[in-house]
């Protein structure tokens, strides 16, 4: 049976319940009425809503300017004989991303960068495949915190903990209040400063940053801004109002991983 017939006795089925069940036509109709003026009302809502999505979808002249622009710009440094074609796995993926990420500036400097670095041949071998993907998993502000990350600098991280007074009998332990929290969001000029602790998460998800086990600065005065920061003075204040508790306070380190340090290469240090 071919592919139309297929189709033509389903569409005869259909047709057969209808008429099949007509006494059910009047009861159902008045309902039916209304649910559809209320599903016009959300296809209207929902049309305006993806409206301005769909003014932000990049053409291919779009696409193609900002080659000629940004991408130029960061190879006008580079001799001519060094430019070389970039490979489909790197230019295809990153361009056709594009399409959806251009109109955020900040993303869109990430898939600039690749792309010249992925056209000079002294950094081509460098241009990872897996940088496309990555870009496509991070937020404008993901990205601004990755810049920050790859200044110098300490990078300090704090967690709060409240745990029972050591005089408190048969009781012992405590439970984390806050994770990764950091002025790093702040300096970095992110836009939602209270996720930034989700931030740390996801680019250490993708292995472009750790938090090595057991480890902290050393040097004096690294984590004086952040342990007095309001909000960590409020939680010690919060916690130690309960005369059982005790408010801890763990410090960490925050590092580029190796392919955090060559996605920064790449993607975040522009040519000079």
């Amino acid at each position: 049976m071919s592919e139309e017939s297929k189709v033509r006795d389903v569409v005869d089925a259909v047709a057969g319940v209808a008429k099949a069940v007509p006494i059910y036509q009047d009861a159902v109709q008045p309902a039916a009425q209304e649910i559809g003026k209320a599903l016009q009302t959300v296809a209207k809502t929902v049309h305006v809503a993806l409206a301005p999505v769909s003014a932000l979808v990049w053409g291919y002249e779009q696409i193609k300017d900002f080659v000629s622009t940004k991408v130029a710009d960061r190879l006008k440094n580079v001799p001519p004989e060094n430019i070389v074609t970039p490979k489909p796995n790197v230019a295809g993926p990153a361009l056709e991303s594009l399409r959806y990420t251009g109109h955020e500036h900040t993303l869109s400097d990430l898939y600039a960068n690749l792309l010249a670095a992925s056209m000079d041949r002294k950094t081509a071998n460098e241009a990872h495949p897996a940088f496309v993907e990555i870009i496509k998993q991070l937020t404008p502000d993901e990205a601004r915190l990755l810049v920050r990350l790859a200044s110098a600098g300490p990078n300090p991280l704090i967690n709060v903990r409240s745990e029972y007074n050591d005089a408190v009998e048969g009781k012992s332990g405590g439970s984390t209040i806050l994770v990764n929290y950091s002025l790093l969001g702040i300096e970095a000029g992110v836009e939602f400063d209270d996720l930034t602790p989700s931030y740390i998460d996801n680019v250490c998800r993708l292995g472009l940053a750790e938090i090595p086990p057991m480890s902290e600065y050393t040097s004096p005065g690294v984590y004086d801004a952040v342990e007095q920061s309001e909000v960590i003075q409020a939680l010690v204040i919060q916690i130690e109002s309960d005369p059982e508790r005790k408010c801890a306070l763990e410090r960490r380190v925050l590092n580029l991983s190796e392919l955090g340090k060559q996605f920064s290469r790449v993607c975040i240090q522009q040519k000079t």
